[in-house]
């Protein structure tokens, strides 16, 4: 863990990458910490400045435009520099600037790191090779099929060596209370905290999901069983009796216990996660559709179009277009 030492007079510098449609809780989450630092300790431990990619102020996913310092070419030497995404970044072509200056940094034995989706961009410079980071679940597929030899975690933060990473929302709070607490105390990062009403400061391994039984709105052990194998075998679906088998029930078993908790049977349930993974990789990766339908459990690209109209009412191809078109300059 890089821990830098800085007396009172010398603020220790941090850095805030704000790229197209960033996400505000993730932002807001990162920078309030360090200014509650400055209050409760009663001295300037942190500084801080914000950049664009071009040094004009930059909407949020939420459409709130913050104003900035600079450019990314502007970007000095701050002990640590986070990029801070949202939504579409697999779409942002941020430039080579913004990953000169990291690595330039990085060489330099600075930290770097990012928050939601902006370990994307980390990896797409070639500063993740080698590390463990995190990013959000929702983004967690589509990210290994893109960076397949990055080690990509679940948890709500990840710091190895020099880099730090965070799932965005409020898992970016939980991560600069622990810079805190590294450069200026635990008892500061608790007081911190509790100015934030945050109860309690999570640590990083602790899951970004809630437990599958939440989400399922069910306690039913052999029914959480059962999605968990599904979500496991997406790309290799197992057969209805395969699956029974896997979780000692019989068939029909299986079949009523999926009507009685979801109104489906578990072919239904089955095909519709599967369908859900491969709309995801249609808007967040560019690979091909028949990569997308095999990664998503289909033989052919003509089954996985059939089952795909009949789910979301339009074809894979129509997908991708429709949000093409969301980039194009008409739409801002």
């Amino acid at each position: 863990m890089t821990e830098l030492a800085h007396t009172p007079y010398e603020p220790l510098k941090l850095a805030f990458v704000l790229l197209p449609k960033y996400s505000m809780i993730a932002f807001s989450s990162l920078i309030e910490p360090i200014r509650l630092a400055n209050r409760e300790s009663d001295e300037i431990l942190f500084e801080w400045l914000c950049y664009s990619l071009d040094g004009a102020p930059v909407a949020a996913s939420n459409h709130v435009v913050t104003q900035v310092d600079g450019a990314v070419g502007d970007l000095g030497d701050a002990a640590l520099t986070l990029v801070c995404a949202g939504l579409d970044v697999e779409h942002i072509e941020p430039g080579q600037e913004l990953g000169m200056r990291l690595r330039y940094l990085v060489a330099h034995g600075r930290m770097v790191g990012a928050a939601c989706t902006g370990a994307h961009i980390l990896a797409r410079y070639g500063l993740l090779n080698g590390f463990r980071c995190t990013i959000h679940w929702e983004n967690i597929p589509s990210f290994q099929e893109e960076y397949p030899d990055v080690e990509v975690t679940s948890d709500i933060y990840e710091i190895d060596r020099n880099r730090w990473t965070c799932a965005g929302g409020t898992a970016a709070l939980d991560m600069m209370l622990r810079f805190i607490a590294e450069q200026g105390g635990i008892g500061l990062a608790r007081r911190v905290a509790e100015v934030s009403l945050h109860q309690e400061i999570r640590a990083g391994e602790n899951a970004q999901r809630q437990d599958l039984r939440y989400r399922l709105g069910t306690a039913n052990a052999k029914v959480v069983e059962a999605v968990q194998v599904m979500e496991n075998h997406l790309e290799d679906p197992l057969s209805c009796r395969q699956l029974a088998e896997t979780v000692h029930l019989s068939t029909r078993q299986l079949e009523r216990l999926f009507r009685r908790h979801f109104d489906q049977t578990p072919g239904q349930y089955y095909l519709r996660i599967r369908l859900d993974k491969g709309r995801n990789l249609l808007r967040r990766t560019g690979r091909s559709i028949l990569d997308i339908a095999v990664a998503s459990g289909f033989t052919s690209t003509s089954h996985f179009t059939r089952c795909y109209r009949k789910c979301f009412g339009h074809t894979p191809t129509e997908e991708r277009t429709n949000q093409a078109e969301l980039f194009l300059p008409d739409h801002g």
